[in-house]
């Protein structure tokens, strides 16, 4: 009789402990699924499975969110992000081009239910690195070599970025920067351009030195033509009377000279005393 006491209070003790562990795992089920907290760099998306399916409109944002437990919490990562791409593209005059683009893009964060309901979350492979080379190749296709390497470089950038921008935009994805790490031509090519460029360089110096020299020349024709048309004027105001009396005043101040003998006699052709020295 006591032995079937005891394997009842067993059984007993076994059922409340079995239901206790067991509540325990519902409601740590019901508490990990109704509390979801993100990251400073996620955003989360509710899935209605039993209802009306993705919320696209009604982003969670960073912190404690609550959540009915019977739906799911996609978690999506905002931070920036930065893509290499290594590609063999075509000029306009068919010349095969070695680039490497760096690209640095972030999902919009508010759109988030938007990209993954269009592009899940490989949006990278499946829309950023098509696109990317898609607008490289495009572009590239209307330059030449020389412009790309030297002349038309930071041109050719804003338009791959512009490019990029736009179907970027429109699919949810912020655009960052876009820039060319590098460019590699076929080695004869690349001598080829920049022995171009050193002659136009050098043409563009002789050429301004010519222009220098030519502008030099007028300075002085014009600073001659002035310099005549002072004296032409000066000629034409020095009349007989005033020359007479400068010499007059001139000698004047030649008799007051205590370093000098001056012997004044007579008068000159032009009315003017001669002047003797002492010598």
């Amino acid at each position: 009789m006591n032995q079937r006491q005891d394997i009842n209070i067993d059984v007993r003790k076994f059922r409340r402990t079995a239901t206790i562990i067991v509540l325990a795992f519902v409601v740590f089920f019901i508490v990990k699924s109704t509390f979801v907290i993100l990251q400073p760099t996620e955003r989360g998306v509710v899935f209605k499975k039993y209802t009306s399916g993705l919320d696209t409109e009604n982003v969670l944002r960073e912190g404690l969110n609550i959540v009915a437990p019977w739906n799911d919490v996609i978690r999506f990562e905002i931070a920036e992000q930065q893509i290499e791409e290594t590609m063999d593209v075509l000029s306009q005059d068919g010349l095969s081009i070695n680039l490497d683009v760096s690209l640095r893009f972030r999902p919009k964060p508010e759109e988030i239910g938007n990209l993954f309901q269009a592009f899940r979350k490989d949006y990278v492979n499946n829309l950023v690195r098509p696109e990317l080379r898609s607008a490289v190749r495009r572009v590239i296709g209307q330059y030449t070599p020389e412009e790309l390497y030297a002349t038309k470089r930071q041109e050719i950038e804003k338009q791959i970025q512009k490019n990029t921008f736009a179907i970027l935009d429109s699919n949810h994805i912020q655009l960052k920067a876009l820039l060319f790490r590098s460019i590699k031509l076929p080695e004869s090519i690349q001598k080829s351009i920049e022995e171009k460029l050193a002659a136009d360089q050098e043409a563009q110096k002789y050429n301004y030195l010519i222009e220098r020299e030519k502008k030099e020349a007028e300075r002085r024709r014009i600073d001659a033509e002035g310099k005549a048309a002072a004296n032409q004027i000066l000629n034409a105001s020095l009349t007989d009377k005033i020359l007479k009396e400068k010499g007059i005043l001139a000698t004047e101040e030649l008799s007051k000279s205590p370093n000098a003998k001056i012997i004044v006699i007579g008068s000159g052709g032009d009315g003017l005393p001669i002047i003797l020295g002492d010598n």
